[in-house]
């Protein structure tokens, strides 16, 4: 077993001992502290830092330095697990020469300093200790070894002034220097979007999916509802990642979100969310009711779910001014439990490896940068918008899933306007005389998740699939509704099992999307998705 052994120098209130906890609770480093291993040796009380210092140096004298490496050798022979250690601290050149000549390469010699002044101050403020310390720094330094100790960043592998940097400026520059953050950018996101106006089943998508992952991360707001199928009646997600229920992964919700306090506790509540499962990002917005009210007019005008999602990210933006009137998650009272910073959450995630799975909501054609305006959403609904909200960046993505229908749909216009623009639209009963899906079934089906509204449907737009595929660049695409091709494709449980028709249906959208096909909906079931995927685990 190949050991890393970090070696800790500098005066007294340099910083060690907080870098060295912060080593410990960030990346699992197992500390052995040479203060605690002297007292252990001298067994004398009462203990003061003076007596401390003159027994040191007698340990010094005797064993040529030798001490320290005898201490550590013992500490791991009961740490024998370990791989990463912390040496806090060494004070005299022979400690690290005769741990460098046992552990060879794979020690790293930090070296801490700061200006008199800051270490004064810092001394004048250190709490209790389990020594009694001297009444000043000046006393400290009366010691001919502490003297010195500065002398040892002259061998340093890394000289860090803490006066300049903050703990976490510090740890992150360790951190660096020993590698732990990978020095390649590991490909461990998985992107579910939307290719078309929305509903498009990316929900059921993202659950047959879920449980490959660790992690899964959702956007957007609660006028998105992704629809999983369950017994006795099917589950509609409009604030959880749709994969709750099928997996044991954490569950982000990332900064970009837009947050109904109310659905989103009835969401955990309904679905047993237990708290230490749950992250959300402090920076995430809240809508309030003033939000909801104010998009009446958008409900009437272009068909918007009301939900008060583009208001609330409105004000964010206008009310900058006035900060005090826009509420994040963090001000929340009742989402304290959950608040976390999605950002640390990932960092220590890409380097433990884990496996991330990002849920996009609602359509590429619904963009409010790349949709027919004004009938769009009010966020970017690409996979790079969707990538900004979360706070994950694009050399993390490894797989982009674009779900596309076989029909693509908008929300039932308001009465006297329209939702927005599709390509030529046609009518439910086409539909049923095209699969032999009865019409009944069909219009029980094409109700919207969130405002249990009817949609409007249209023939399958190709250009738009050429062009969300463009804005998306996705490596697959989930085909769903292909019993809406024909109804015997429900039926089928393999790929060579679908229609003629509807193969060759598939190879065109391939050809058009320029990437496979790799999960095709059959049905609204268990068993509803011939799976393609050839990704093996090329993580």
């Amino acid at each position: 077993m190949q050991r890393s052994i970090l070696i800790l120098s500098g005066h007294v209130s340099s910083g060690k001992s907080t870098l060295s906890s912060g080593l410990g609770n960030e990346f699992g480093f197992s500390v052995f502290k040479t203060g605690e291993y002297l007292i252990e040796k001298v067994r004398k009380a009462p203990l003061d830092r003076k007596s401390l210092q003159i027994a040191g140096e007698a340990l010094d004298k005797s064993s040529k330095g030798k001490w320290v490496l005898e201490g550590l050798e013992r500490y791991l022979l009961v740490k024998q697990e370990a791989t990463r250690i912390c040496v806090d601290s060494v004070r005299i050149k022979p400690q690290i020469d005769h741990i460098r000549k046992r552990f060879g390469v794979n020690v790293l010699h930090v070296h801490l300093r700061a200006d008199l002044s800051k270490l004064k101050g810092r001394y004048s403020e250190r709490g209790s200790h389990k020594i009694r310390e001297l009444e000043s720094f000046s006393k400290v330094l009366e010691n001919r070894t502490e003297q010195k100790v500065d002398e040892l960043s002259n061998c340093a592998d890394l000289l860090i002034d803490t006066g300049r940097n903050t703990p976490n400026d510090v740890l992150a520059r360790v951190a660096a220097r020993l590698g732990l953050y990978g020095r390649e950018v590991g490909r461990l996101v998985d992107v579910v979007v939307g290719g078309q106006y929305g509903s498009e089943g990316k929900g059921n998508i993202a659950a047959f999916i879920a449980k490959e992952y660790d992690f899964l991360v959702r956007v957007g707001g609660p006028n998105a509802g992704h629809k999983v199928y369950a017994e006795p009646k099917p589950i509609t997600f409009h604030q959880l990642p749709s994969g709750s229920t099928r997996s044991a992964a954490k569950l982000i919700i990332g900064p970009g979100a837009v947050i109904n306090p109310q659905t989103l506790k009835e969401e955990i509540n309904e679905f047993g969310i237990e708290q230490d499962r749950l992250f959300i990002d402090p920076q995430a917005t809240i809508i309030v009711d003033e939000h909801i009210k104010a998009e009446a007019r958008l409900v009437k005008k272009i068909g918007s779910t009301g939900q008060g999602v583009g208001i609330a990210a409105a004000n964010r933006i206008v009310l900058r001014s006035d900060p005090k009137k826009v509420l994040l998650a963090k001000d929340v009272k009742g989402l304290k439990p959950y608040i976390k910073s999605s950002l640390e959450i990932y960092e220590r995630a890409f380097r433990d490896g884990k496996k991330i799975l990002l849920e996009g909501t609602q359509g590429t054609a619904l963009s409010l940068y790349h949709g027919h305006y004004p009938h769009v959403t009010s966020r970017d609904t690409t996979v790079a918008g969707c990538l900004a909200e979360s706070g994950i960046a694009p050399t993390r993505v490894r797989k982009v899933i674009m779900v596309c229908r076989t029909y693509p749909i908008r929300v039932q216009s308001p009465k006297g306007n329209t939702s927005g623009w599709m390509s030529q639209e046609i009518t439910l009963k086409d539909i049923s005389e095209r699969s032999g899906i009865s019409l009944v079934e069909l219009e029980a089906t094409e109700t919207t998740s969130t405002t249990k509204r009817k949609r409007r449907i249209a023939e399958f737009d190709w250009k738009l699939l050429r062009t969300a595929a463009s804005l998306n660049g996705p490596t697959d695409i989930a085909l769903t509704f292909v019993d809406y091709l024909d109804l015997r494709n429900k039926d089928a449980r393999r790929f060579g099992q679908l229609t003629p028709d509807t193969i060759q249906f598939v190879e065109e959208v391939e050809r058009v999307a320029a990437a496979k096909v790799s999960l095709i909906s059959t049905r609204f079931s268990h068993r509803n998705i011939i799976d393609r995927r050839n990704w093996g685990e090329n993580w």
